[in-house]
């Protein structure tokens, strides 16, 4: 299992466009694999609707959590996909 912390930097947070190619691009991987927000309760980063429950604002940092045979490159790509959402 592994895990990686990363804050959001789209000014408009993970609203429903980043939400959805974060999601599709979490469920194109074996691994387990859940979102959280400090303090929250993980939810199934391969479910839209458990991504957008979270209300992920600029500046909210988030741990991605993987557990599976390809969760390395899960936890690589999906940081980098968020890294990646500017606007």
């Amino acid at each position: 299992m592994l895990s990686k912390e990363i804050k959001i930097q789209n000014p408009s947070g993970l609203h429903a466009r980043p939400a959805s190619a974060f999601t599709r691009c979490a469920a194109g991987f074996n691994s387990s694999i859940t979102l959280s927000k400090q303090g929250g309760k993980p939810v199934n980063a391969k479910s839209m609707i458990m991504v957008l429950s979270q209300s992920l604002v600029c500046g909210t940092t988030v741990t991605i959590t993987a557990d599976g045979k390809d969760e390395t490159e899960a936890i690589a790509k999906l940081t980098e996909l968020i890294a990646s959402f500017t606007e």
